[in-house]
């Protein structure tokens, strides 16, 4: 193909992405340099290097600046940072303060509102086996494993999440300062990409404004056993809070990414990404940062499926349908008869797995709990049974970690065409 034809292919699926997703940031201009160039050959107002050879580039109009690198053949690849487009995220109901107390139901946790976990119950009554892994295998990983969650943020404060909050040592809260040099000031229990300072840098602030992101943490790693509220799947889990999806869920490429790379570099080694859109605008960046992110630290994504009740293999979703195999998708389960819930996305080439994700009790703002549904809820489920085999196999790769979880569902011959394993998650299967 010839170059103005390669050009002119383009432009003419970008015309065509925008039938589906016309809204972009034009302030913000992702590339992929070619071998042997450099970034400084282009002048705009600022760069950000992410990984290998692709940069953020800010400007004021990043329509003219496609057109020019690529009129012009100086990039491999320029691609607008899309956002997801607006969508109403799951909210909390009835939410209510708990009282400190230690349960008075034998088992092994004190926490007084685990009995409502229905995630914790055995397999044969639809959870994950949570209970009983611990009583076979111990009360704590060996291994402390960081679980970054990409959301709508985090409340750090909360009386359940504030023990099991990741700590950036190397940062001093407060001074204004990038003590660790890691290009973004305070960054003490991780960053904000919607709020940017003056150069553009992500700042420090993750407090969750929703609910959402809170909800998530606590699903995943709550702290277990301090007769406070619930108990997380994870026993030994540090919570890295990353605030990257507004209470609308309109999240851009540029912002995940960079999550994600953020996120990778600080040590986690699990991500839990419960948000995502309907239409992928042919950009590579995500998908790359996440084959970047496993190979390079050992990360393994784990995303929600959506919430459409439609089949995935025909009717992608994105992050979920990326082609990676550090990716992990899940589906959702009801706690009446283990069905999957009427809103969970599925597909039997592109959803691997499912997990509870419907009246799930978890943490929200303000030291308060309440159930959600949504696959939202399914993939921190998932998250907190890949970070406990994680904590007590720390050899694994994310590869071999996602091939054993899948490898160790509950198989249920109503999901044989619903997804890759054709089951539900096991935390004592896995373990054993």
């Amino acid at each position: 193909m010839s170059q103005s034809m390669r050009i002119a292919c383009a432009l003419s699926l970008a015309v065509s992405a925008y039938s589906f997703s016309p809204k972009i940031n034009n302030k913000r201009l992702v590339v992929k340099i070619k071998e042997g160039s450099s970034v400084e050959n282009i002048e705009v107002k600022s760069k950000k290097h992410l990984f290998k050879n692709y940069y953020i580039l800010n400007t004021d109009n990043a329509q003219e600046l496609k057109s020019y690198l690529e009129s012009n053949d100086l990039v491999e690849y320029a691609q607008f940072d899309f956002h997801s487009g607006e969508q109403e995220l799951p909210q909390a109901q009835g939410a209510e303060t708990l009282q400190e107390s230690v349960s008075e139901k034998p088992g092994m946790f004190n926490d007084p509102a685990v009995n409502k976990l229905w995630a914790f119950k055995s397999a044969d009554r639809n959870g994950m086996n949570v209970s009983s892994a611990y009583e076979a295998f111990g009360r704590k990983g060996d291994q402390e494993v960081v679980v970054a969650v990409v959301d709508t943020g985090v409340d750090y404060n909360h009386e359940d999440l504030k023990d099991v909050m990741w700590v950036n040592q190397n940062e001093i809260p407060g001074n204004g300062i990038d003590d660790d040099q890691n290009g973004y000031i305070d960054d003490v229990h991780g960053i904000n990409t919607l709020m940017r300072d003056a150069d553009g840098n992500a700042t420090g602030d993750i407090m969750d404004k929703h609910d959402h992101g809170t909800h998530v943490a606590g699903t995943i790693g709550a702290t277990q056993n301090n007769g406070v509220g619930i108990a997380g799947v994870a026993s030994n889990v540090k919570i890295m809070g990353i605030r990257t999806v507004p209470n609308s869920g309109d999240e851009t490429d540029v912002d995940v990414a960079e999550s994600f790379l953020y996120a990778a570099k600080m040590g986690a080694k699990v991500i839990n990404c419960s948000f995502g859109k309907r239409n992928n605008e042919r950009g590579l960046l995500v998908q790359e940062t996440i084959d970047h992110i496993g190979q390079e630290y050992g990360v393994l994504v784990v995303a929600a499926a959506g919430n459409e009740s439609s089949n995935n293999d025909n009717s992608p979703k994105y992050p979920a349908s990326f082609n990676s195999e550090n990716l992990l998708v899940v589906a959702a389960t009801s706690s009446w008869r283990g069905s999957l819930a009427y809103f969970s996305n599925y597909g039997k080439r592109t959803v691997d797995i499912a997990a509870p994700g419907s009246g799930i009790y978890s943490t929200v703002r303000g030291s308060r709990y309440s159930n959600m549904s949504g696959t939202s809820m399914a993939s921190p489920n998932m998250a907190g049974v890949a970070a406990e085999v994680l904590s007590r196999n720390p050899e694994l790769s994310p590869y071999e970690l996602k091939d054993l979880l899948m490898n160790r569902v509950t198989k249920l011959s109503k999901f044989s065409l619903k997804m890759v394993s054709g089951g539900t998650a096991n935390l004592k299967s896995a373990l054993e």
